[in-house]
C-alpha cells in the first residue's frame, strides 16, 4: 500500500472504531476538569490511547502529539497530531456534536487531516502540501464527496461562527448570523464544506487546528492568526500544552478585511 493510502487507511479505521466506541459511552460519562478549566473523560484518555497505539503499530518512526498526553513538538520529519476527543463539554452534556481529530504534519506544516464526527455521521479529511514540495493526493472530502469554500459575500442569511471566548467580536450589524457550536474542529470545517462564511477561535490549541488546517487549505479557506506569528509551522521544543493559537477562518479576503482590524486588537 502506498503510504498516502496507509496514512488515510489509518485515520479511518482508528476513528471509525473509537467513534463506535464513543457513541456507546455518550451519555453515560462524567467529566473531570483540568488544570486549564476543560473537561476530561475516561472516554478520552482511552481514545488517546487506542490512536497513538494505533499509529506507533504502522508508523513506528513517527512522533505523536495529543492533548491527553505529550504537548512538546519535536524535529521529527512527521509528527501526528491528535485530539481523541474535540467537543467534551458537548459529549459530557448530552449535546451530539463532538469529534475525533488526527492530523499529520511534515516538518511542522499539517499536509494530512481526518475529522470524524460520529453523532452526526460525517467525515472530514483533505491534503495539502502546501510549500513543502511533497507529492501528495489532493482535495478536501466531506463522506468522500468533495467540498470547497462558499464564494458568497456575507449577509444576514450566512453563518459565521464564535467560540465562548470570542464573544466581545460581536457587535451590532455584523454581517452574518452567529453561530456557536463548541466544538473547533466543526466552527472551521463548516467554512471548508460552504456551510458557513467563516469562524474565530480565541484559544485553541495545535490539536484543535493540525487537521483542520490541512482541510481547509485544500477547499479554498483563508487562514489567519490572530497573534503575531504564523499559526504554522509548529516550532520544536515548544510545549504546546498551554499554547493557544487564536485564528480566523473565512471565505473570502474581502471578509477578512473586515474583521480583521477589530480582532488584531483583542489579540495582539
Amino acid at each position: 500500500m502506498e503510504f498516502w493510502d496507509r496514512v488515510l487507511d489509518l485515520a479511518a479505521t482508528t476513528a471509525q472504531r473509537v467513534g463506535a466506541q464513543f457513541l456507546l459511552d455518550f451519555g453515560r460519562v462524567q467529566g473531570l476538569e483540568k488544570d486549564d478549566g476543560s473537561l476530561v473523560t475516561q472516554s478520552d484518555r482511552w481514545a488517546d490511547h487506542e490512536i497513538r497505539s494505533s499509529i506507533a503499530k504502522v508508523f513506528p518512526d513517527h512522533a505523536i502529539l495529543s492533548e491527553e498526553n505529550e504537548h512538546e513538538f519535536t524535529a521529527a520529519t512527521w509528527t501526528w497530531v491528535i485530539d481523541p476527543l474535540d467537543g467534551t463539554t458537548n459529549f459530557t452534556r448530552g449535546i451530539p456534536l463532538w469529534g475525533i481529530s488526527i492530523g499529520l504534519l511534515y516538518n511542522g506544516e499539517p499536509v494530512f487531516g481526518y475529522v470524524y464526527f460520529p453523532p452526526v455521521n460525517q467525515t472530514f479529511y483533505g491534503y495539502w502540501a502546501g510549500n513543502t514540495g511533497l507529492e501528495l493526493p489532493t482535495g478536501a472530502y466531506l463522506n468522500g464527496n468533495p467540498i470547497q469554500i462558499s464564494q458568497d459575500l456575507p449577509s444576514q442569511n450566512h453563518f459565521f461562527s464564535l467560540c465562548a471566548r470570542s464573544l466581545q467580536i460581536w457587535k451590532p450589524g455584523f454581517p452574518c448570523k452567529i453561530r456557536m457550536l463548541g466544538v473547533a474542529t466543526y466552527n472551521f470545517l463548516a467554512v471548508a464544506a460552504g456551510s458557513s462564511l467563516g469562524g474565530v477561535e480565541a484559544t485553541p490549541k495545535i490539536w484543535d487546528l493540525a487537521a483542520v488546517w490541512a482541510i481547509l487549505h485544500a477547499a479554498g479557506g483563508r487562514w489567519y492568526s490572530l497573534r503575531a506569528e504564523p499559526t504554522f509551522p509548529a516550532v520544536v521544543g515548544r510545549n504546546y500544552g498551554n499554547y493557544a493559537m487564536p485564528s480566523l477562518i473565512v471565505n473570502r479576503a474581502e471578509f477578512a478585511d473586515l474583521l480583521l482590524p477589530q480582532m488584531t486588537s483583542i489579540w495582539k
